[in-house]
């Protein structure tokens, strides 16, 4: 089990939002912190701090030049998600990217389109792949999401589709969108659930607010996933200091 980091840019900045109020209209976006730091700093940060492996991720358009500061910031340590498709993907790799992760590119009309799928490994590499699969839970099970999290796809997110989605990239990460932003804990049926069905590094995204949560995280997974912390952190306006959160990792060997 490693941490790892995340900076979410919106309107060039970087913030904490509740996922599921993104939209076109940033009036409606609920924002849980704007930072005065830019992009940049935070990839120092973590660069400095030796934790690998974090992403960057685009929230809408017009977040390029503030992506590409914090690829320049720390090259080969961070990934990068948000509008990523197949004929820009190289350009983010030539910019210092590890991988590119991958999320409305490869689902459509609600679908998983396989042709987009292979048209980016043909042109990357699985190897410098990550999927992002944002889900959301409807009659005890989970599914994919679509349109800034409000629409459901027809694709479940179960043993049998990890298994196939795993011939097409490096890594998974994934979107917990019911607690995404929300600070109410881990969403442990689907951390156990994801623990079971993947072989390839997975990191888990959402509701994690305390060391408690991490350690409960690392039991109920038995440390086969990683985990990201983003509006509960100091650094993003909540309540959990960083330091403690790489202190913890340091007594785990989590980063």
């Amino acid at each position: 089990m490693k941490f790892r980091p995340c900076i979410d840019i919106h309107q060039g900045k970087v913030k904490q939002i509740v996922g599921e109020t993104l939209q076109a209209d940033p009036a409606q976006v609920v924002e849980n912190f704007v930072s005065t730091q830019s992009p940049g700093h935070f990839a120092s940060m973590y660069k400095e701090d030796g934790l690998t492996g974090g992403h960057i991720i685009m929230l809408g358009a017009g977040n390029e030049q503030a992506a590409e500061e914090a690829l320049r910031a720390y090259p080969g340590g961070l990934q990068i998600g948000g509008g990523i498709r197949e004929d820009n993907a190289e350009r983010y790799l030539a910019l210092g990217a590890s991988h590119v992760i991958v999320t409305s590119y490869i689902f459509q009309d609600g679908k998983l389109n396989r042709d987009h799928l292979d048209k980016i490994v043909a042109r990357i590499g699985k190897e410098r792949l990550v999927i992002d699969l944002s889900c959301k839970e409807r009659d005890g099970k989970y599914f994919v999401v679509t349109n800034q999290w409000r629409t459901f796809s027809d694709f479940a997110v179960n043993a049998a589709n990890m298994a196939e989605l795993e011939a097409y990239c490096d890594e998974f990460l994934i979107h917990a969108v019911d607690v995404e932003g929300k600070r109410e804990g881990v969403q442990e049926k689907l951390a156990a659930s994801l623990a079971e069905w993947t072989t390839i590094p997975t990191t888990y995204a959402g509701g994690a607010r305390s060391l408690a949560d991490l350690e409960r995280f690392r039991d109920i997974t038995g440390g086969r996933l990683d985990i990201t912390i983003g509006s509960a952190l100091d650094i993003f306006g909540g309540q959990l200091p960083y330091r403690d959160v790489i202190a913890w990792c340091d007594s785990e060997g989590a980063r």
